[in-house]
């Protein structure tokens, strides 16, 4: 990963090169920001700069050298990952360690560089699992920390998502960064900073993240996407407001079911066909915990902008070809009305799902919810 490769952000970028170029990297650092802006790609670049062996008079890696051949590969000897897990196997949940899940990691790694939480839950296995950093994560990285750098002048821990520390991992860390090793650096990644252990944050060199501009995340869109149109892709890129995982799920297999299952909701709602909608809400309740509250936000988005369609402006609508085509005839059902109590129906469901209640009651009471506001 080069610096290069990252979209946007070039103050953060060129604050991280400056910082080593003049030799004045701290021990512990945190790029912090929205989700899906880059930050595991900025991390793994500054990591990759630091080692590499002949850096560009530009100020990148080479990516030729060995250094950055084997950054390329995950697998230089002075590279530590630390990441949210679930446990494995018949250890305890306290033994868990990054290392259990290495091969899986690195497979997201290169399928997913903007690291989408949904993607890796699938790859742990568990599409409703809440995965934490263990204590036994704390403890093989302080082990692994504590042999001297073996290739390079620096090892190098990237600790992704600190907020997920339990609590005997966290106060772990917290011992490294308050005693660093005088051959490591730290780069931490966070979504959400203030839920990082406040005596291990006030301790961080802080680089802050921007969002992605809709243009920025449309160029990622159509340079991932076969046949995405610019127009479609800065539709996606406004609706996902800079987070690249979340366009990716709206233009991907994801977003068309989505949209699919909107569809049959509505339809099955118009036609108040109670049996098909206990069938929908059972078949909600399989999908996860991360998709089902994706598509609830799915779902107020649509009300949303179909609600805007009737306004008659264009150009403050932001759907994409299909789901336009939907809401052509669909649009007329969605007035002032009912457009909030619809809307604040997703966000109430959203949040019960958030909170471990039971999908299949909260999605069939959600859907006669929905028949009794459709028509108003």
């Amino acid at each position: 990963m080069k610096f290069a490769d990252i979209v946007g952000n070039r103050e953060a970028v060129d604050r991280l090169r400056r910082m080593v170029d003049e030799d004045r990297l701290p021990h512990a650092v945190v790029i912090e920001g929205p989700e899906g802006t880059g930050k595991l790609k900025m991390a793994r670049a500054l990591a990759q700069y630091i080692h590499c062996e002949n850096r560009t008079p530009d100020g990148d890696s080479c990516g030729k050298c060995a250094a950055c051949i084997q950054h390329a590969g995950h697998s230089h000897v002075d590279v530590h990952f630390s990441f949210p897990m679930l446990k494995k196997g018949n250890k305890k949940t306290d033994e868990t360690e990054s290392e259990d899940w290495m091969d899986e990691w690195r497979e997201f790694l290169d399928e997913c560089p903007y690291a989408d939480m949904e993607a890796w839950l699938s790859r742990l296995g568990n599409i409703n699992g809440q995965p934490v950093i263990y204590k036994g994560e704390a403890d093989a990285l302080r082990r692994a920390l504590a042999f001297t750098a073996r290739a390079s002048r620096y090892k190098i821990a990237i600790v992704w998502l600190p907020e997920r520390l339990n609590d005997s991992a966290a106060n772990k860390l917290l011992k490294l960064v308050e005693e660093p090793f005088s051959d490591t650096r730290i780069i931490m990644v966070s979504n959400r900073p203030q839920e990082i252990l406040p005596t291990i944050y006030s301790r961080l060199q802080r680089v802050r993240v921007r969002r992605l501009s809709d243009a920025e995340t449309a160029d990622v869109l159509i340079g991932t996407r076969d046949a995405m149109t610019q127009t479609d892709a800065l539709a996606v890129a406004h609706v996902a407001e800079g987070n690249v995982n979340l366009a990716m799920r709206l233009t991907g297999i994801d977003g068309g079911e989505n949209l699919q299952r909107f569809i049959s909701l509505m339809r099955m709602a118009y036609r108040k066909d109670i049996a098909a909608l206990r069938k929908w809400s059972i078949e909600m309740h399989g999908i996860g915990r991360e998709a089902q509250i994706g598509f609830l936000s799915y779902c107020s988005r649509m009300f949303r902008e179909n609600f805007v369609a009737n306004l008659g402006n264009p150009s403050i609508n932001y759907m994409t070809g299909e789901e336009a085509a939907f809401s052509r005839n669909f649009s007329r059902f969605i007035t002032p009305a009912n457009v909030v109590q619809l809307t604040g129906e997703m966000d109430r469901a959203a949040n019960d799902i958030a909170g471990n209640s039971s999908a299949r009651i909260v999605f069939f009471d959600l859907a006669i919810k929905v028949v009794l506001l459709i028509k108003q």
